[in-house]
């Protein structure tokens, strides 16, 4: 089996179990092979934790800019990655993505190596929104505000609504968790938006934030 194989086993044993349940011989056991050969691949478990969720960070990130490539616009990027976020996908190399980011976030409070692991993830997230900002900001479509306080600030939300998504709260459904994502970002960035449509909004310098109602707006 190779090692690509076996974190993409592991991914799935981990989105049934959780981080800390998942054992090695839970991983040999589903791919049909040794505990031995596992440790010859990762020689701890966290290794081979903190391997397989960053390969379904690399997965995620490959599908987001696959789905961006032909997008003209910051705003119709921007909606997208938020969409991938918050957002079922239908695709059978992400696995309960919510789940495996709280199981994260929960190990990395003790344990040093998954933090260091979770604080590169973060960064990584932060400079993807920063970059789609300023590119936004560069072709005249977004306010001119600072590009990554603007990135920290959409990131907390989105983990918080995130969290409730993990949690299956009754009322931070994964659509609501969206358009609240989005209404702050098309508020904050000064483009129009409505659920399914991404619109730069042209302001001049000064021009107060604009927004269009959602069709969904109550």
């Amino acid at each position: 089996m190779r090692r690509r194989e076996l974190i993409k086993v592991t991914l799935a044993v981990m989105s049934e179990r959780g981080f800390a349940d998942t054992r090695i011989t839970d991983v040999a056991e589903r791919a049909g092979i040794s505990p031995a050969l596992v440790i010859y691949y990762f020689s701890t478990k966290d290794e081979l934790l903190t391997e397989a969720l960053r390969s379904a960070e690399d997965s995620w990130y490959e599908i987001g800019a696959a789905r961006t490539a032909t997008m003209d616009n910051a705003a119709a990027r921007l909606e997208q990655i938020v969409a991938l976020t918050c957002l079922p996908q239908p695709n059978e190399d992400l696995p309960d993505s919510w789940s495996l980011w709280l199981d994260l976030w929960t190990q990395s409070v003790r344990n040093p190596g998954i933090a260091a692991v979770r604080r590169e993830f973060d960064q990584r997230w932060r400079q993807t929104i920063a970059d789609i900002v300023l590119e936004g900001q560069t072709a005249g479509k977004f306010t001119p505000v600072d590009a990554m306080e603007f990135a920290i600030t959409l990131s907390a939300l989105l983990d918080g609504l995130d969290v409730q998504i993990a949690l299956d709260d009754p009322v931070v459904t994964p659509d609501r968790a969206f358009e609240i994502a989005m209404r702050f970002a098309s508020l904050s960035l000064g483009f129009t938006w409505e659920k399914g449509r991404a619109a730069p909004l042209p302001a001049e310098s000064g021009d107060p934030i604009r927004q269009e109602p959602s069709k969904s707006s109550k």
